[in-house]
Formats: C-alpha cells, structure tokens, sequence
C-alpha cells in the first residue's frame, strides 16, 4: 500500500529562486523579496571545495528564511555519496522540501525518500514532511518520467531542467527545441497530479526582463504554473505572469456563477458572450481562479 503523506505547507509555487546556500548577503536579499519559494542551493552554484561548507550553513539559512516568512527548499547534489550527506545535513523543520536533479528513474527518486524518512524520525518530524521537486535533466530520466512522477507521494512537483536536458541532447534551448520534451514533461506531471514547474525556454539569461515576460506568458497558456529563476530581477515577472490578471479572474467568477446557476435549474451548457460553455470551460475557469486564489465554487459535473 502506498504510504500516505501529510498535506504540504508549500502554497504558491509561481516564483522559485536560486540562492546559494553559503551566501549570506545573498539569502539576506532574497529573505525580503516577494517570491513563493526560495531555493538554497548546494549543486550548481556551489565550487566543489565549497560542498561542506554550503551544507553545513543551509540549516541556519533556511532558519532564517522561515522566521521572515519564507519557504525554503534545498537543492541537493546527484552523486549518491554526497546526496546522502546533503539529506542527512538539511533535513529539519525550516526546510520544506528537496529538490532533487538528475532523476534517473523511479527507484531513484524511492530510495532517497527512505533516507529522508529515517532522517525524519531521528530528527523527531512528521514523516512524510519533506516534499520533493524532481528535475529531469538526461534522457535516461525523460525515457521514464511517467513512473518517476508516479515513484512516490512524496513528489509536489516536477520540472525539465533546460540546459542539462538539450546538452545532453547535443542541442540548445531554443523554444522550437524545448517545446515537445516540456510539453511531454507536463502531461507526465498532470497524469500523475503534480505541479508542472518550467517555461518554454531557458533561464541562463537575466538581463532581459521584457522578453523574460513573454515567456512567462507564453509558458502559463502551455499549462505550466510556476518557474525557476537565478536572479531576484525575474521574480516579479513570474508572479505577474503566473497569475491570471484582474479581466481573466472576472470573467472566469461570471462562467462559474452562470454555470452553477445553470445546473441548479438543471441546464448542462449555457452561452455567455456568444461561446458555448460546458463542463471543460468551466473546469478551467474554475482553475483560474484557483491560480488567483480565489474560491472555485464546486467541481463542474
């Protein structure tokens, strides 16, 4: 039987930022930024000889993170001997999930979440506390993504790591190259009900925020609900593009009341402004104001 987690304390998911976890002027910024969920990372943006010190300063940034009102998540490094440290280091009650790059298949993903588990306990938390991002970056992963999706109930969230995935591919992110692996990343996400995290693009460029906000855009009408950045000068356009403006909430609040109004009177498709709307419609009306965080009325029979 599948083991049955507690419900998670991660509540928005539109802006993800990078921050290295031995940067202390860099987790003081980003403690007073308006962004859904920070990231302190230990893999990329960390120099080999760093590792030891990152991990062992992640639990106090995270700490401090939490006490400004942030939710903090740790990225964790591939290599299974210094996962394992990582795990061991950063599992605690600031810190409210891994994410975890690199996902080669679903026993990956089951085997460190056995270890998380144990580090649960020693550390007296609610097993199950610790919720997981998965990136897939290989085509190893990507051959796999529906059972890694499905691994373990653990998993929030599931992304499509851009640079890795078409380096691997011996191509560049380029949006015609991206599109069919997110597309399919999303669909794997969705059949297995979790978050689809990811634009149609990549995110090495900073300086271009006019453009950054196209993509964003673009990426929200794919299906995608949150996305991963470097830099804090990104963060307001993903929580503007990720959240559906005032005209779309308004007309999404007038398909969900016709509807409901409808179907007490027993009426299954109504019209409004000469479209037809039925049970799909409505559905992703309701979505909308769900992104909005605004109530959806009941599910759409």
């Amino acid at each position: 039987m599948t083991a049955q987690h507690p419900a998670h304390d991660i509540s928005r998911w539109r802006s993800l930022l990078f921050v290295p976890a031995n940067v202390p002027r860099f987790i003081d910024k980003a403690a007073g930024l308006d962004v859904d969920i920070i990231i302190l990372d230990l893999e990329d943006s960390i120099a080999p000889d760093a590792k030891g010190a990152a991990r062992e300063a992640a639990v106090a940034a995270a700490t401090r993170l939490k006490a400004a009102g942030r939710t903090v998540v740790v990225r964790i490094n591939q290599p299974l001997e210094v996962a394992v440290r990582d795990i061991e280091a950063v599992v605690s009650a600031p810190v409210s999930g891994l994410m975890l790059p690199k996902i080669a298949g679903p026993d990956h993903v089951r085997l460190l979440s056995e270890l998380v588990g144990k580090c649960e306990r020693a550390a007296g938390l609610t097993e199950g506390k610790t919720r997981f991002i998965v990136i897939i970056e290989s085509c190893e992963g990507f051959a796999k993504m529906r059972e890694i999706a499905a691994a373990d109930p653990r998993l929030f969230a599931l992304m499509l790591g851009s640079e890795d995935f078409t380096a691997a591919l011996g191509a560049y992110p380029d949006p015609e190259v991206l599109a069919f692996p997110k597309q399919q990343m999303l669909i794997a996400a969705r059949g297995a009900g979790l978050i689809p995290l990811g634009t149609i693009g990549s995110i090495a460029s900073f300086d271009d925020v006019a453009t950054f906000r196209q993509v964003v855009k673009r990426s929200r009408r794919y299906g995608f609900e949150g996305a991963t950045v470097i830099h804090p000068n990104l963060v307001p356009a993903l929580n503007e593009g990720f959240t559906p403006d005032s005209g779309e909430v308004e007309q999404a609040q007038r398909i969900v009341a016709a509807y409901e109004d409808a179907y007490a009177k027993g009426i299954g498709a109504i019209a409004i402004d000469g479209k037809m709307i039925d049970v799909p419609i409505v559905a992703r009306a309701q979505d909308t104001l769900r992104r909005a965080g605004k109530s959806a009325g009941a599910k759409p029979h």
